[in-house]
């Protein structure tokens, strides 16, 4: 299993998550506003001066964990319709993930850890 994180812009969210909920096979996502910069780092301009020493733009955050086949496919949905071909458009980042146990159960999920 991989965890998959994108860092998109906010006015792409409705339209990646939207992709996202259409694939069945998905298992779930969780969506954060974050702040932060990367290469373009931020334009003062876009600061607010209410905020002292608060740098960076407003992003949205997309965390899933998805089994190894189907990485590819998210990564794809999220690239096509966050795709905008300006600066700032995001990135993605694919981690592996050695373990994960459900809260209520003390289970661990299948296809982690060789459990199938």
């Amino acid at each position: 299993m991989k965890e998959i994180k994108a860092i998109i812009q906010p006015f792409m969210a409705e339209r990646v998550i939207a992709a996202l909920r259409a694939m069945e096979s998905l298992p779930g996502l969780t969506i954060s506003d974050v702040r932060g910069f990367g290469r373009q780092r931020a334009r003062a301009k876009e600061r607010s001066l209410d905020v002292p020493a608060v740098f960076g733009v407003d992003k949205i955050k997309l965390e899933m964990v998805v089994p190894d086949h189907l990485v590819t496919d998210v990564i794809e949905t999220i690239q096509k319709h966050a795709h905008t071909g300006n600066p700032g458009d995001g990135k993605i980042f694919v981690i592996p993930v050695e373990d994960a146990v459900r809260i209520r159960t003390g289970d661990h999920e299948p296809g982690v850890r060789g459990r199938e």
